[in-house]
């Protein structure tokens, strides 16, 4: 689908050099110390970017991470730099792109993990568990069923997977192989926090926080710091509580829906994902803004 001021598939700001596309933000160097990061309007379900974008988007992810970043700012730091964007951008054409949908940021060394806390059985690690007993080597109660209420939050970390590649839950054990077991107890300990506390605001807007997904960088200080987005319809599972049943998938204020539509398809999970139905691209749309603005209003 072609760009416009309101949807956009992949940036373009020529001013600047783009270093990295991911799944759904596109990276710009502004210099040593600071990065441009660009919301889009892309969407990856099962870690493979579909074709169609999903207006608005971009404008919901980014209203949303700054929302929470500015809430959690006392207990954790973020990346989020206080330049404003018109001090590195000139163009009127590109600053109107970028409205909405971009944040300067620190350059930080990002962590080789995600820092996945699971309050619910669902997704992978409910696949995992009917498999195993287990999710990313903790063991569970017999007999649970789908959606269940976990009886406290779990740290289920990941590894980060390439565009088109699948993210791999881990054990604890491996994590700490990788960053180092003081590193990997201080990502535990503050991923499980920032989740409980963000569980007790949703319960109040009606949301039900099923798992999400952080991302942490470190300074030159070796500080940690929250990078990335931060409870997002992306990085989360957001359930309504009036329609909460245990024994489903339940509706969701996510790209949960997605996942649901695109299983009903002959489609192998592999790159090039099948193009969306106009309809199911709308209701998309519908419920990030819905998730916005129960969180936000």
């Amino acid at each position: 689908m072609k760009n416009d001021s309101k949807i956009i598939f992949h940036s373009d700001i020529k001013s600047l050099e783009l270093i990295n596309s991911g799944k759904v933000r596109d990276i710009y160097r502004i210099d040593d110390e600071h990065l441009l990061i660009v919301t889009s309007d892309r969407l990856s379900a099962f870690d493979v970017v579909l074709p169609d974008p999903i207006p608005g988007k971009g404008h919901v992810l980014t209203e949303v991470s700054n929302f929470w970043f500015e809430f959690f700012k006392n207990l954790i730091p973020n990346h989020i730099a206080e330049t404003p964007i018109s001090d590195v951008i000139n163009s009127n054409e590109e600053l109107k792109i970028l409205e909405g949908r971009a944040t300067i940021v620190k350059k930080l060394k990002p962590l080789p993990i995600e820092a996945v806390v699971r309050g619910y059985i669902i997704g992978s690690g409910w696949e995992d568990y009917k498999k195993t007993g287990e999710i990313c080597g903790i063991g569970l109660p017999s007999g649970m069923k789908q959606a269940e209420k976990l009886s406290e939050p779990i740290f289920t970390p990941a590894t980060k997977a390439n565009v088109g590649d699948h993210d791999e839950n881990i054990s604890f054990d491996k994590t700490k192989n990788l960053i180092g077991g003081e590193l990997a107890k201080k990502v535990r300990d503050i991923s499980l926090k920032i989740y409980n506390e963000a569980v007790q605001f949703t319960k109040n807007k009606g949301i039900i926080i099923a798992d999400t997904k952080f991302e942490f960088g470190l300074d030159d200080n070796d500080e940690l710091i929250l990078i990335d987005e931060l409870l997002t319809p992306d990085s989360s599972r957001f359930w309504p509580t009036e329609s909460y049943k245990i024994g489903i998938s339940p509706p969701s204020f996510d790209k949960q829906y997605i996942r649901d539509y695109l299983e009903t398809l002959d489609w192998n999970k592999e790159s090039p994902a099948p193009e969306l139905p106009i309809d199911i691209i709308k209701k998309t749309a519908e419920k990030y803004e819905e998730a916005r603005n129960k969180i936000i209003n």
